[in-house]
């Protein structure tokens, strides 16, 4: 690559192909800050307990968990509990869990929306070496089922509302599960149907009281400790345990820290969170350790979207993370504002954002690239956010280049992207503030972090190319996962040699960062950052009477499914004709009627093989001729090009996303 990538340091040499194993690119880490391969120890902090454990001293009155209080249904501030409250009832909840037998090494699931309930049960874990196994409904039909079981969870804090779906999972799960927990009360029923099944369950105040008096031992815990096994969805069939230790999220948490000083954004104990995002997964989970480790504070949504820019509003948090369907959200609710504002605003509104852009892409901070227009004009967007707002942090797919641009310019803070997997403990790769050059991108490496792209030769990416380097993304250090939990087949497919395989291909930039270009096997996100496993679609979608054959297409911009399909000839006449359309077999399949009936057929079947909802179609075009090898739409062996499927289909699908916007 010509010219100096002045945001890495290289660390290795690139590698020949040899050995059956591709060619791959040299190792970088970044150039800013956090030289080692690890974070320097720091006496004293070896697991995710002591993250909690030294700022309870550091900082006993802190505010640490804030909600909203409901006064006669409505709701009115937040409240707090200081790191010394959580602290208190931390050790309670332990002493319970202890008392239920299950110690060090035990499983516990919690299940249920972010609340403070969920990061003390959480600490409570953390404390007793106990694994904590968050579980989450979007998983799918019977995921829950699956992870009890798998996870061998003894234990379980559940919601209130959740405790009827936790009942589902009965009688399979009870094999290992011996006591649930609610969050808040527990009902007659429920506790009637739980009992009969030979298990306990209390509600949070009676659980409170269980450990008594009784002083348990925290055993000692080490760095290579798991701490949480998240479980993500695989591209085949059932749910994978990632296996987090406490090295993992130490050495993150400590990355991330580097990283904000380094760009002068260093967290303070005054600043706040509003927690949204799942906590049952890493993204968010990592940014509240981050939190918890610098005393600041987090504050609780109520759990409804259509309500969260109120809680913003009210908590008036400095940091935001987001997913890109939220940020879609925000920035489509801000130009239905602009352009309802009548002519003048919306004049005055475009000629300050391209004056302030304009600065900005010739290197100006955004604070100083239109000091006047963001008193005047900006500082709107900026309340809407709650008026505190600074680091606005986006990950979990792709945020399209101009919703980011327009975001870095009219919200008065930072808009960073990152990118990272639940197997790298998140983030390890985050855009730099102030650098308009890497829009589109995800930043350099993180501190303690070390990259490189391997040559995916069968796609035609070669990581040694002088030009521009592409490959997949492998990443090495301190915060890669542990391992698949009882999968070694599947971790020594993915880790190999230190190496973690991404299955993301990447592309250098000139200045260090990466972009995301391509993805290797056949699963890709959608824009609201759930997973879909095409091929396994295909195959249930392809079992629908009257369909031939199915190619289904999505990408992380759209957040719907729509496919291509090759409906069997005899049974779409028969249709035809027994609705009075009339016409040859090509004609039929353009009659709006014909894909409205196909669609429906599809919807069906999906929903008999239960399906989630973004995993069903939401619009189909009917190709009369197969998919054939004349056109290169498929290989000998029957399996679909989808390259060239999508190159050749391309107007079909733009015509389908446009018709449904």
């Amino acid at each position: 690559m010509a010219g100096p990538m002045k945001h890495l340091v290289q660390v290795e040499e690139s590698k020949e192909a040899a050995d059956g194993a591709p060619s791959a690119g040299p190792t970088y880490r970044c150039a800013a800050g956090g030289k080692g391969a690890a974070p320097p120890a720091v006496p004293g902090l070896d697991c995710c307990w002591d993250i909690f454990r030294l700022s309870v001293e550091k900082f006993p009155d802190n505010n640490m968990l804030g909600r909203r209080e409901i006064v006669d249904g409505k709701a009115g501030k937040y409240t707090w509990l200081t790191y010394k409250q959580v602290y208190d009832t931390v050790i309670k909840v332990g002493a319970a869990i202890r008392s239920c037998g299950v110690g060090k090494g035990g499983r516990c699931g919690i299940y249920g929306p972010n609340s403070a309930e969920w990061v003390i049960s959480m600490q409570a874990c953390n404390a007793h070496g106990i694994y904590c196994v968050p579980l989450y409904d979007t998983l799918g039909a019977g995921a829950v089922e699956f992870v009890l079981c798998h996870a061998e969870v003894q234990i379980a804090f559940v919601e209130e509302k959740k405790i009827g779906e936790m009942l589902k999972t009965f009688p399979n799960a009870t094999k290992y599960l011996k006591t649930l927990v609610s969050f808040g009360k527990v009902n007659p029923e429920h506790k009637e149907k739980v009992e009969q099944n030979g298990l306990s369950i209390y509600s949070w105040e009676e659980f409170l009281q269980l450990g008594g008096e009784e002083n348990f031992e925290l055993p000692p815990k080490e760095k290579d400790d798991i701490c949480t096994i998240m479980y993500t969805s695989g591209t085949t069939g059932d749910p994978k345990g990632v296996l987090i230790s406490n090295k993992s999220i130490i050495t993150i948490v400590s990355a991330v820290d580097e990283f904000l000083i380094n760009s002068g954004e260093e967290l303070r104990e005054d600043d706040v969170y509003i927690s949204y995002l799942p906590l049952a997964h890493i993204f968010d989970r990592v940014i509240e350790e981050v939190f918890i480790h610098q005393g600041a504070s987090i504050g609780f949504w109520r759990g409804d979207v259509k309500l969260l820019v109120e809680d913003i509003g009210e908590l008036k948090p400095t940091v935001f993370c987001a997913v890109p369907r939220v940020l879609d959200r925000i920035y489509g609710g801000l130009q239905d504002k602009i352009t309802a504002g009548g002519f003048l605003k919306k004049t005055l509104f475009n000629v300050a954002y391209k004056y302030k852009q304009g600065n900005m892409l010739k290197g100006s901070k955004h604070e100083e690239a239109a000091a006047v227009f963001d008193k005047l004009v900006f500082t709107k967007v900026k309340r809407g956010l709650g008026g505190r707002v600074r680091l606005i942090l986006s990950g979990a797919a792709p945020l399209s280049r101009h919703v980011e641009e327009y975001l870095r310019v009219v919200t008065c803070s930072h808009v960073l992207q990152g990118y990272g997997l639940t197997e790298t403990c998140a983030g390890s790769f985050v855009s730099l503030p102030n650098n308009m050059s890497m829009l589109g991108t995800v930043g350099p490496p993180v501190p303690y972090v070390e990259a490189r792209l391997e040559s995916v030769p069968e796609m035609g990416y070669d990581a040694l190319s002088s030009e521009t380097p592409r490959g997949e993304i492998c990443i090495r250090g301190d915060t890669l996962f542990s391992g698949y939990y009882k999968r070694d087949d599947l971790t020594k497919e993915v880790l190999v040699d230190g190496w973690f395989h991404t299955g993301d291909i990447g592309e250098w930039q000139p200045d260090g960062s990466m972009k995301i270009i391509d993805r290797k096997k056949n699963i890709f996100k959608l824009s609201q950052g759930e997973y879909v496993a095409v091929e396994n679609l295909e195959n249930i979608f392809g079992q629908t009477p009257g369909v031939d054959s199915v190619w289904v297409y999505g990408n992380s911009f759209e957040s719907s499914l729509v496919a291509v399909v090759n409906p069997n000839k005899q049974a779409l006449e028969r249709w035809a004709e027994s609705n009075g359309i009339t016409g040859e077999f090509a004609t039929i399949c353009e009659d709006p009627k014909a894909k409205e009936f196909i669609l429906g057929e599809l919807t069906k079947m999906g929903k008999e093989k239960k399906l989630k909802g973004f995993e069903l179609i939401r619009a189909v075009h009917l190709d009369p001729v197969p998919f054939d090898m004349e056109r290169d739409l498929i290989t000998p062996t029957y399996k679909k090009k989808r390259p060239q499927l999508l190159k050749y289909y391309q107007s079909v699908i733009d015509g389908m996303y446009k018709s449904m916007k």
